[in-house]
């Protein structure tokens, strides 16, 4: 029964079983974690075969030694590879190291200092530079921006992706608006895949938004599915190539949830003509990425398909884990009104909205005893959720157990903050 039904006796009883519910679990000395989205140890241990996997063998496809300097763009076969997971062609990705947040970071500062089409198009020759945030959002976008100085600017995350009226909106009207950042297949933290309709509203962007816009596709959880029938992400790429904006979108992706997050492969993919940019801006930093990091990926996946086969069976890891998560949610918070979520197809993350103004306390009496959740606003720029209401979940990185307690001690947190709120 939704809780505001309740007769004032009733919410009185509820209150005082949920705190002797949560002084019970006090007096445990919990100490769990659910802060980040991190493969567990099961999941890195399906790619250890990684480990001498060339068997000294240092030649790539073409003859190169990947054991020497150069290949600045990438290995040709680790492009074709990771080109086919972005659905774009092998002569537009460019491969980088470990890490897409690092591939991210250099073009948005190179479009500020330098200008993807020289120093007359840098961004920072404007007093403000803005970029739309849609929210709740992946809070690592939003520091980047924070530490070069772009001001943010949210929109709505709906079931479809980004509210696209309030994002065209923008765009047209303020041509202080540079860029957008997007998780587009199940979207940090709320697990939304973008319509087609969305995705092709996006990019549209690059005919409608001020010169030298981009979008900043964050293509993190392509190929992590949880379930067969997860839907579908349309092809950005496509719709670039219909309308005639491929310079408007930056995609980016890695292998970091793939295989070994701290040593996997990192890569974005670009129109030619940023390509060209970005690498001469790139040679001043680095005389290649290790090449023999590609080569060793490209001999464990394969192709596509094995792509497919190696991530189903993160998805037998970490679906009980999810499951887990939202089974409780439904049997303790069901219809009472102190919560929602949504139950995703893949991805890392658990999207849950508290009761408006809940957000904050709940994660401070969870961590009163024992149990880390990410910071309530984390999901927000600044840290300011204006409502104070969303919570970002991640069981993959904690055993079965670990999230089946972490859990049960959240939905006691959460209904003795919502049941204090409604006594008043």
């Amino acid at each position: 029964m939704h809780i505001e039904q309740l007769p004032a006796d009733e919410v009185a009883a509820r209150l005082a079983q949920a705190q002797a519910d949560y002084d019970a679990l006090a007096a445990r000395g919990l100490s769990l974690d659910l802060t980040r989205g991190k493969p567990g140890a099961e999941q890195l241990a399906l790619s250890d075969a990684l480990d001498g996997i060339l068997g000294q063998n240092y030649r790539a496809h073409d003859g190169t030694d990947v054991r020497n300097y150069g290949g600045l763009s990438g290995l040709p076969e680790a492009k074709a590879l990771f080109g086919r997971m972005l659905g774009v062609p092998a002569q537009e990705v460019l491969i980088g190291g470990n890490s897409s947040l690092q591939l991210m970071y250099a073009t948005i500062e190179f479009a500020l200092s330098e200008g993807l089409r020289g120093p007359a198009s840098a961004w920072g020759n404007e007093d403000v530079v803005k970029f739309i945030c849609p929210v709740p959002g992946y809070d690592r976008h939003f520091s980047v921006c924070e530490h070069l100085g772009i001001e943010l600017v949210t929109v709505p995350l709906l079931e479809t992706g980004p509210d696209m009226d309030a994002v065209e909106a923008l765009v047209r009207q303020d041509p202080s608006v540079r860029g957008m950042w997007c998780v587009p297949r199940f979207s940090n933290p709320t697990g939304c895949v973008y319509s087609a309709a969305t995705v092709e509203r996006i990019a549209l962007l690059g005919r409608i938004a001020p010169e030298h816009f981009i979008v900043m596709w964050d293509n993190a959880y392509a190929v992590h599915t949880l379930y067969d029938d997860a839907p579908e992400l349309a092809s950005i790429h496509a719709f670039c190539e219909q309308h005639g904006t491929l310079d408007s979108v930056f995609q980016f992706g890695s292998t970091s949830k793939i295989t070994f997050a701290g040593a996997g492969v990192a890569f974005l993919a670009s129109s030619p003509a940023n390509l060209q940019a970005l690498e001469a801006h790139l040679a001043f930093q680095t005389i290649g990425p290790d090449k023999v990091n590609q080569l060793r990926h490209v001999k464990f996946l394969h192709d596509c398909a094995g792509i497919e086969r190696h991530m189903a069976e993160h998805a037998r890891i970490i679906r009980p884990r999810f499951e887990c998560v939202l089974q409780t949610l439904e049997r303790e918070l069901g219809g009472t009104g102190m919560g929602q979520w949504q139950a995703p197809t893949g991805g890392y993350f658990i999207s849950f909205d508290a009761r408006p103004g809940l957000a904050r306390e709940i994660v401070q009496l969870a961590a009163d005893i024992g149990v880390k959740l990410t910071p309530a606003g984390a999901t927000f720029p600044y840290g300011n959720d204006p409502e104070d209401r969303n919570i970002r979940l991640a069981p993959t990185f904690p055993s079965l157990e670990a999230v089946q307690a972490s859990v049960d001690a959240f939905v006691v947190c959460v209904k003795l903050a919502s049941l204090r709120q409604l006594a008043g």
